[in-house]
């Protein structure tokens, strides 16, 4: 663990506080106001007594309670109205992303965001996002493989700190930290039940977390469990492509949210071994089940076979995505005052994607109509040392905090093959299974190590310096830096900053996913092959070796923090090199020519990952909050938060010299994938908030606005309807009465049934008019959302 045991005891302390103070007051409304139930952040810092207020960096805190504010059971979904630097789209299929939906910081890529759970390294998912939706290419953390109910709170650090953590923390970090000791009032369990107002989208959950203490005052155990299901929306509209379709003026195309049935339970303990030493460790499975839509096949479509589908078909996909994490551990403190911690960490993610109401026209009236396309996992090893002290130094007023320590990392990544059926031919419709060559295990080995210095260097000035090294087998190595500042002018006004070089290193999907995809180019669907980057194809058409994306990234803040009243204001800075993404599709006669002469007949075009970009990301992050306490009337905390960040493109990798000398060019990133990288999320977001309680009663009202967003189409088939897309308001509200340890919760988001702007009449993106929103609305668009909540504590 990055943290130390002395923070980690005050952490849990404070918890204890919380949990007594909400168990002797069961009846009251609770007290949200985040400086008292938080102030020790453990979170990019390894000293002992840091407070959110007094961070080097802008930390933002999200309490149990607040996971509750909205009817919302997706965890990423509920951050992203209460933070708003995270962007969560909702894209409807995808070939999986409905179901593993990606989580991004400031405007980045998913991947560019390191989860902890714990302060633990969570291991990366298995599905690669390979098509149209935001994120495109990356395969991050599922943070809803994490159930909900073992959640106390979660620190999202928005800042780089790959010094402290490694690879990903480009854009920042989000740590998750668990629920844990069993004290009076900490146990709850509750039920979630709603629907969308258009009448469908039903959703139940349940959630229960049971703490018990273990060897008296020695430590404790808690398991905490999520039961959960989600029908699904569909706001597709009208097929008026052709009038001789048998489903001419029907709905043909299902978008919308995903059908999704969750099952996870989280196992969180601690024990006193020793004096001053510390068991603890925690094992968590997750199962998430749904289907995806892919795109419609008409009935007279060459990859349709009428005697099965008369009247056309829509491909399903059946996506199953199983995670499981075991951490475990040792932390103490010597006699010296030495603060240690040895742990390993196993983590696993194994996705299936298996066509459902298809087939392969290859395989003729025969054909199945279900496939098993293949698997694919994800694993992740680890082990930890990290210690910690504060040392007394004779030129320095305060201790001088020093924490060193090393880590082991392996990391794997398997595709198993799908059954024959699936991929023979141009194999199954919606997703073809992957073939044998596609087959294999991949894995590699990282050892890093560092050291930081921590210091509060007179009465005003403060600081740390950080830095890591890093040995991985595939890439190679690369060193990482942080240096922040923070001068408290007076008691209440304080500036801060960081300068600090990152990595990520080229994930191993990235590197060695293949398969054969179903794109639309130029209006038409075509298959289409994902090469791995050391496959001969793929070299023959450039493809070199991964680099690691390299980052810079600069902070300037100001804390301001009167009484009652703070605010804090963040302007930044990242820019990456040798980004990686999925080039543009390269086909064509030529290309299927050159292929030919250099020994590859028979394919068609593909794809591969490369380091084409250079990015520049700025933004600005505001929060404010004021908490006014009306004595017996009450009480009332109200928020307000502003996030807005623009990436820019600086530069793209030249075209591979052995397409030049042919008369070839390989987009590495075309004008639909850049509106993915510079426009694809909002441009600005708000949050406004406010939370009212007295006598037993709760009332929240939560107002968001999602900036503009736009979307590219294709310059050649569809020239002129690049389209921007307005910024909308959502309103939440809920209501809440608590009596003698149960809670009844009404509450309605969306209120006002707001939808993003439709795809204007004639865009690739509206597919004829049967997808009429765009793929990546930052709320969706399945409009007002009715829900009841009933919890009991104990």
């Amino acid at each position: 663990m990055r943290t130390s045991h002395a923070g980690r005891s005050r952490l849990v302390v404070s918890i204890l506080i919380a949990l007594a103070a909400g168990a002797s007051h069961a009846d009251e409304a609770p007290d949200k106001d985040p400086t008292r139930l938080q102030t020790v952040v453990v979170t990019g810092t390894r000293s002992v007594n840091r407070s959110q207020s007094s961070s080097l960096s802008p930390i933002d805190i999200v309490t149990a309670q607040d996971l509750q504010s909205s009817g919302d059971t997706q965890l990423g979904a509920v951050l992203s109205r209460l933070v708003p630097s995270l962007n969560f789209p909702r894209a409807p299929g995808n070939d999986g992303s409905g179901i593993v939906r990606p989580a991004a910081l400031r405007g980045l890529s998913p991947d560019e965001t390191l989860v902890l759970v714990n302060g633990k390294r969570w291991h990366t998912g298995a599905l690669l996002n390979l098509q149209g939706a935001l994120g495109r290419g990356s395969a991050p953390a599922d943070l809803n493989a994490i159930p909900v109910s073992a959640i106390d709170h979660i620190e999202v650090l928005r800042d780089g700190a790959s010094a402290q953590y490694g690879s990903d923390a480009i854009a920042g970090v989000i740590n998750i930290v668990l629920k844990g000791a069993a004290t009076q009032g900490s146990n709850e369990a509750s039920i979630t039940a709603g629907r969308y107002s258009a009448g469908d989208g039903r959703q139940w959950q349940g959630d229960a977390s049971i703490g018990v203490p273990l060897g008296g005052d020695k430590g404790w155990a808690r398991l905490s469990v999520v039961q959960g299901h989600a029908d699904t929306t569909d706001r597709g509209g009208r097929d008026d492509r052709d009038p001789t379709s048998p489903v001419y003026g029907q709905k043909t195309q299902r978008i919308g949210e995903p059908d999704i049935r969750t099952h996870q339970a989280l196992l969180n303990v601690q024990y006193a071994v020793a004096h001053n030493v510390d068991f603890y460790a925690f094992a968590s499975t997750s199962s998430r089940e749904g289907t995806s839509p892919a795109l419609f096949r008409t009935y007279n479509s060459s990859r349709n076979i009428p005697s099965i589908y008369p009247d056309g078909y829509l491909p399903l996909n059946d996506v199953r995505s199983i995670d499981s994490a075991v951490v475990a551990g040792l932390r103490g403190t010597t006699d010296g005052g030495w603060r240690w911690d040895i742990s390993g960490n196993y983590g696993r993610s194994r996705v299936s994607i298996d066509p459902t109401h298809t087939l392969n026209v290859d395989l003729g009236a025969g054909s199945p109509t279900r496939f098993d396309a293949g698997r694919l996992v994800a694993t992740q090893k680890a082990v930890d040392v990290d210690i910690a002290k504060d040392l007394s130094v004779s030129w320095l007023t305060n201790p001088l905090t020093l924490a060193f320590g090393v880590e082991y990392l392996y990391q794997g990544y398997r595709i198993a093959a799908g059954e024959p059926a699936s991929y023979v031919g141009t194999g199954s419709q919606g997703f073809p299974g992957f073939q044998p060559g596609d087959a294999g295990y991949h894995g590699r080995h990282d050892v890093a190590e560092y050291i930081s210095l921590e210091n509060q260097i007179t009465e005003k000035l403060s600081g740390s310096l950080a830095i890591r090294h890093e040995d991985y087998t595939d890439f190679g190595k690369t060193t990482s830096g942080t240096l922040s500042a923070r001068y408290d002018f007076t008691d209440t006004f304080a500036l801060r900053g960081t300068a600090a070089t990152g990595f990520r290193a080229p994930s191993l999907p990235q590197q060695f996913y293949s398969t054969t995809s179903t794109n639309v180019i130029g209006g038409v669907p075509t298959q289409i092959r994902n090469f791995a980057v050391n496959n001969p194809v793929a070299q023959a058409l450039g493809a070199e070796p991964l680099k690691a994306e390299k980052s810079h990234n600069y902070t300037l803040g100001a804390v301001y923090a009167p009484g009652a009243w703070t605010v804090s204001l963040d302007i930044y800075q990242i820019t990456i090199g040798n980004r990686i993404v999925p080039s543009e599709n390269l086909v064509g006669d030529d290309v299927r020519a050159y292929l030919d002469n250099h020994g590859f007949p028979g394919i068609q075009g593909g794809s591969y990952f490369t380091n084409a970009l250079k990015t520049r990301t700025r933004g600005v992050d505001l929060s404010s909050g004021y908490r006014f306490d009306f004595g017996s009337a009450g009480n009332l905390q109200l928020s307000a938060a502003y996030s807005r960040n623009h990436t820019s493109i600086l530069s793209v990798a030249a075209n591979p010299p052995q397409l030049a000398q042919n008369g070839l060019e390989l987009v590495r990133v075309g004008h639909i994938a850049q509106g993915y990288i510079t426009d694809g999320a909002p441009r600005d977001k708000i949050v406004l908030g406010a939370d009212y309680g007295v006598a037993g009663w709760s009332l929240h009202g939560g107002l968001t606005r999602y900036g503009q967003f736009r979307v590219n189409q294709d310059p050649v088939s569809n020239p002129g309807y690049d389209q921007i897309f307005p910024a909308r308001w959502l309103l939440d509200l809920s209501a809440s009465y608590a009596v003698a340890g149960w809670s009844f919760t009404a509450g309605v988001d969306n209120l006002t049934n707001v939808y993003p702007q439709k795809y204007r009449a004639g865009s690739d993106g509206a597919v004829g008019g049967t997808w009429p929103y765009p793929d990546y609305s930052p709320f969706g668009y399945s409009g007002r959302y009715l829900y009841t909540r009933v919890a009991y504590r104990w």
